[in-house]
C-alpha cells in the first residue's frame, strides 16, 4: 500500500497525517500535532517559522521510527495571505510577519489612497481586508523599507516551507489567489497593482500550477532523517482549497463550510464573481485544486471560543468541550447576539470582556457565565453562516439545499446543529481532517493513482465517515433571526 505524508499547518496548530491508498479506499493516521500560535514582540506579531519547520521534522522523524520509511511524496498546506522574504542568496530575512499584525490596517489605509477597493476587487476578485498580502507588503514597505530592499524572492507560507524542505521557489496557484495580487481568472499578477504600489513584479516568486512535483527533499534533510529522497508536490497550498476538495459536494445546490479558526462558506463557481453584489456583500473569489474558483466569504470561525478559553484558563479555570457543552445546554437560548465579524473581536486583549462590552453597548443582556458567551458566541456564528447563504443564494441564483461541514470546528457538534437550525437546511459534516485529505487527494493526483478530483471524491466518500444534522424550532429560529440581522446590516 502507497503512503503520502500530508501536512496540515493552521493558525493554531499543524500535524503531519500519514495518508495510504490502496486503489479503492483512502487510510488516514495522525502521526504527530504541534501547537502553532503568533508570537507578539517588538510589537509585532510573527510566525515562528523556524519553529514550524523543526516541528515539521520532528514529525517526519516520528513517523519513519513508526515503520512508515516508504513514502512517496509530501504536500504541505497551511492559512492564507502570510509569507516570507528570502535574499538574493536564498536566506530567509526575518521570520514572517502574521496577518494579525497591527500595522496591516495601516497598510490598507495607505494602500487605498492609491487604488479604491472597488478597483482591487474588479481586477483581483478578492475582498479587501486588512489580512491580505497586499496590505501587509505595503505596510513593511512604510515602516521597514530597509527590509524590502534586501529583499529578492517572497514566497507564501507552505512554498516557503516547501522551499526549506526542497530548496525550489514558487507560489501555488490556490494560495496566490489570496493575497490580492493576482489578477483575476488569470495564473498571473496583476501588474498594475504592484506598479501603482511600487513593489517590483519580480519580488513575487512565479506562479505554479496545483498538482504538480516541485522537486524532492534536499540531501541535508534526507541525510538528517536517515531517509531516501521524497517528492515534494505543490498540493492546493491553501488549506480551505484542501479542504473543499475533500468534502464529498454532490451537486451545484450544496455550500461547502471549511471550519475552524476561521469559516470560509462558499460554492464552487467556474470563473470569479466580481458583481457590485458580491464587492458589496464582502464575498471573495479564491482557486480550487481543479484550476477553477470558489465564491466564497470568510468568517468568524473558533477563534472566539478559542481566546475565550485562553482567558479562562489564565484564570485558573479548566475547560473541555464535554464541560463546555454542558454549560451550553444550561444556558437560555436566544439571550443576546454578537456580530461575530466586528473588527473589535479580531485581536482582543480579552475577549470575555469585549463579548460583555459589545453586548452592553448594543442594549442586550450581558452573558457572565460562561455558559451564557458560549450560547452567545455559537449562536451568532450560526446566525451568521444563515446570513452568509441567503446572499449566496442571491448571487448563484440558486437554492442551497444542503451544507458540507469539513475541517476540525465540527467536533463541536453544537455549532453543527445550531447551523442546521439557523439555516433550515439539511447539514452534512466530515470529514474532520477535510483539509488533510485534501492535501493527499493533490498528491494522489499529481502522482497518477487518483484521475481527477471527480473520482477522488467518491473515494473519499467511500472512505471517511460523515454526520448528518437536520433542522428543529424553525419558528424561534426565524424570530431570533430577524433580532440577530439588525447587528450585523
Amino acid at each position: 500500500m502507497k503512503r503520502v505524508w500530508a501536512f496540515d499547518i493552521g493558525a493554531s496548530n499543524g500535524r503531519l497525517m500519514l495518508n495510504a491508498f490502496d486503489g479503492e479506499k483512502m487510510h488516514q493516521e495522525e502521526i504527530y500535532r504541534f501547537s502553532n500560535q503568533p508570537v507578539y514582540v517588538t510589537g509585532n506579531y510573527y510566525w515562528d517559522i523556524l519553529n514550524i519547520f523543526t516541528e515539521m521534522k520532528k514529525a517526519m522523524q516520528i513517523s519513519i521510527q513508526k515503520g512508515y520509511n516508504k513514502v512517496e511524496s509530501m504536500g504541505i498546506d497551511t492559512w492564507g495571505v502570510d509569507f516570507g522574504l528570502l535574499s538574493n542568496t536564498g536566506e530567509l530575512l526575518a521570520n514572517p510577519y502574521s496577518y494579525r499584525n497591527t500595522k496591516n490596517a495601516e497598510g490598507m489605509e495607505r494602500v487605498l489612497e492609491k487604488i479604491s477597493s472597488a478597483e482591487l476587487f474588479a481586477r483581483t476578485g478578492v475582498e479587501t481586508a486588512s489580512i491580505n498580502t497586499i496590505f501587509q507588503l505595503y505596510g513593511i514597505k512604510q515602516y521597514y523599507p530597509e527590509l524590502l530592499d534586501k529583499a529578492d524572492t517572497l514566497l507564501l507560507t507552505p512554498n516557503l516551507l516547501a522551499y526549506l524542505f526542497s530548496g525550489e521557489k514558487n507560489n501555488e496557484f490556490t494560495i496566490s489567489s489570496t493575497t490580492q495580487l493576482l489578477a483575476a481568472g488569470e495564473m498571473k499578477w496583476e501588474k498594475l497593482i504592484l506598479e501603482v504600489l511600487e513593489i517590483p513584479a519580480d519580488l513575487l516568486a512565479p506562479i505554479k500550477k496545483t498538482l504538480t512535483i516541485v522537486g524532492e527533499t534536499l540531501p541535508s534533510i534526507n541525510n538528517e532523517l536517515q531517509m531516501d529522497p521524497v517528492k515534494v508536490i505543490n498540493v492546493a497550498g491553501h488549506d480551505t482549497a484542501c479542504a473543499v476538495a475533500a468534502l464529498p459536494l454532490e451537486d451545484d445546490q450544496s455550500v461547502f463550510m471549511s471550519c475552524g479558526t476561521w469559516v470560509l462558506i462558499g460554492v464552487p463557481v467556474d470563473y470569479p464573481v466580481t458583481t457590485s453584489d458580491a464587492y458589496d456583500w464582502g464575498f471573495t473569489n479564491e482557486a480550487t485544486i481543479d484550476g477553477k474558483y470558489r465564491l466564497q466569504k470568510n468568517n468568524m470561525g473558533m477563534w472566539l471560543l478559542q481566546q475565550c478559553r485562553v482567558i479562562w484558563e489564565r484564570e485558573g479555570i479548566s475547560t473541555d468541550f464535554e464541560k463546555e457543552n454542558m454549560l451550553f445546554q444550561k444556558s437560555a437560548s436566544f439571550r443576546s447576539f454578537i456580530n461575530p465579524d466586528d473588527s473589535r473581536f479580531f485581536s482582543p486583549e480579552n475577549m470575555v470582556k469585549e463579548i460583555q462590552v459589545y453586548c452592553q453597548e448594543t442594549a442586550q443582556p450581558v452573558p457572565e457565565t460562561r455558559g451564557e458567551i458560549i450560547r452567545c458566541i455559537l449562536e451568532s456564528l450560526a446566525m451568521k453562516y444563515c446570513w452568509v447563504i441567503k446572499r449566496l443564494e442571491k448571487l448563484t441564483g440558486k437554492r442551497v439545499t444542503r451544507i458540507h461541514m469539513g475541517g476540525g470546528a465540527i467536533r463541536n457538534t453544537n455549532l453543527c446543529q445550531l447551523t442546521a437550525d439557523a439555516t433550515n437546511r439539511e447539514v452534512v459534516a466530515g470529514p474532520v481532517e477535510a483539509s488533510s485529505i485534501g492535501n493527499a487527494i493533490g498528491q494522489w493526483i499529481a502522482l497518477g493513482e487518483i484521475q481527477n478530483i471527480q473520482e477522488a471524491r467518491k473515494i473519499v466518500k467511500h472512505s471517511f465517515s460523515v454526520k448528518h444534522y437536520h433542522p428543529a424550532a424553525q419558528l424561534e429560529w426565524k424570530e431570533a433571526y430577524q433580532r440577530f440581522v439588525h447587528y450585523v446590516e
